[in-house]
């Protein structure tokens, strides 16, 4: 049964979820049909939570194969709303094209080339901005023109100027066009980047080339060979404790925790061939991996930089997501086969309450070993404990915070406003967790200094990763949650786990 407590917790999410869910109706509403859309997407994706949670406040539980099947049912709508709602904006903005059309055709003197202009803007351009020589600033300005960004005002900007305007045309495409031309122009010596303005309007920003990453160096190498060097003697150190024993005291036992370490050093090492071969196949590079050693669990995953610049947002999500799917499916495969190769004579008896700390383990757990769960010690194989371990480095590295895997997902697909926001909430969440668990406080304190900043702009930061894969990064987040969150004792009890 569950506790007062529990439903009250439970009880209090799903309204806190329908307030949400009616602000956001209320916000809609003003922006017609477009709106409407769009808050029925934002629904279909709070609807498995709902359900669950209202489920489990009144005392039912859906096991782990109904909420998957939820969650790719809500996928699902989420892809045929998006559809529409692309096709209703598309309407929407081919309007928009005819209303501006006939607006120039009535007032001829708008059709002027914006090479022509002579606004103060420029004139202060030509005295403040030193870095820019004149006549590149005035190659820079001749790549527009009315059918792709019409350029109205031009603004200093750090060592690059901004131009402001109106764009006629799909943003990736007006990129490609305007990026091409100012290569032919100029070459290699700057780049273009088509961002949102504060206003909500896109503007285009030409900087230097020599603002762009730069490639490791030496010591930076050496740094990150260290901390690799270090993770591997972490993990053995954790495979020794886990068999109840400290490797550095006996080094003679180091044959013994060759298996696990090994596999904790598999999952690390697929998570990061994931992020490499995505950056390849997108032509970007990356840095060296530079490794967290922990000796709790061997290793917190690895900081990886992108030494080069990201043309798009579809780019960096598929970059971000490919480390954790290739770490998270290695571990969950381990995780599975473990299980079903556990006996009464495995190699590792754990206690039953192992498995009220993750949902999905537990629910894994219960369906593959069934009653023996309640059990005070289980009877597990070694993979069992390995993907486990790799379950929690894959969801670790999936929290919604800066430059964390699940940060750049976050800002992929939702955009920077939005991944600035749940970085803050993601620390203040560490911290209250971190009063019951120093794991989270350590966490906490690595976003904080190392991980905190959102990643830099792609060159076009405008068009966003189409909808199949903002279903396959919620996804993506909804594994980490059912990771990290525990069952609770009411709940672990209706599963069959413990006495």
């Amino acid at each position: 049964m569950f506790t007062l407590s529990e439903t009250s917790i439970v009880t209090a999410i799903v309204l806190v979820a329908f307030g949400i869910l009616g602000w956001g109706f209320y916000r809609a509403r003003p922006f017609g049909k477009l709106g409407i859309l769009a808050w029925l997407q934002s629904v279909v994706l709070m609807a498995p939570w709902l359900l669950f949670f209202g489920l489990f406040a009144a005392g039912v539980y859906i096991n782990i194969v109904g909420i998957l099947f939820l969650v790719v049912a809500s996928a699902g709508l989420y892809v045929f709303l998006g559809k529409q709602l692309r096709k209703a904006g598309q309407d929407a903005l081919l309007q928009q094209r005819a209303t501006q059309r006939l607006a120039a055709e009535a007032s001829p003197e708008l059709n002027t080339a914006p090479d022509s202009q002579s606004s103060p803007g420029v004139g202060e351009l030509k005295i403040e901005v030193l870095s820019i020589p004149e006549d590149d600033l005035n190659a820079i300005k001749g790549i527009f023109g009315i059918d792709t960004f019409f350029a109205t005002e031009t603004i200093p900007y750090q060592e690059g100027v901004i131009f402001k305007g109106n764009l006629r045309g799909e943003a990736q495409e007006i990129h490609n066009r305007l990026s091409g031309s100012l290569q032919e122009r100029l070459g290699d010596r700057y780049r273009l980047f088509l961002v949102e303005n504060t206003d909500g309007k896109p503007v285009v920003i030409v900087l230097p080339s020599r603002n762009d990453p730069r490639p490791m160096s030496l010591p930076q190498k050496a740094f990150a060979g260290i901390l690799f060097i270090a993770t591997i003697t972490t993990s053995l150190e954790a495979a020794g404790l886990l068999l109840n024993f400290d490797l550095l005291g006996q080094l003679q036992r180091l044959p013994e925790t060759l298996p696990l370490g090994i596999g904790t050093m598999t999952i690390l090492v697929a998570h990061e061939i994931g992020h490499w071969v995505m950056a390849k196949r997108h032509q970007v590079r990356l840095s060296w991996p530079f490794f967290l050693p922990a000796v709790q669990i061997g290793s917190f995953g690895a900081i990886t930089r992108f030494e080069s610049l990201l043309p798009n947002r579809t780019v960096l999500f598929d970059v971000a997501l490919a480390g954790p799917a290739a770490g998270g499916i290695v571990s969950l495969l381990m995780l599975i086969v473990g299980l079903l190769l556990s006996h009464p004579g495995s190699l590792f008896q754990i206690p039953n309450q192992f498995f009220q700390g993750s949902i999905l383990v537990g629910s894994l757990a219960r369906v593959v070993l069934g009653s023996a769960l309640q059990s005070p010690q289980v009877n597990v194989h070694p993979l069992v404990v390995i993907g486990w371990l790799g379950l929690v480095i894959t969801a670790l590295n999936l929290m919604p915070a800066g430059q964390l895997d699940g940060g750049r997902i976050v800002q992929a697909i939702y955009g920077r406003k939005t991944a600035g926001r749940a970085t803050l909430a993601t620390l203040i969440l560490l911290g209250i967790v971190s009063l019951a668990n120093p794991l989270a406080m350590y966490w906490a304190i690595l976003i904080l200094f190392l991980q905190r900043d959102l990643e830099r702009p792609s060159l076009n930061e405008i068009s966003e990763p189409d909808d199949a894969r903002a279903a396959l990064g919620l996804l993506a987040l909804f594994l980490m949650i059912s990771t990290l969150l525990p069952l609770t004792p009411g709940l672990a009890g209706r599963l069959g786990i413990g006495g």
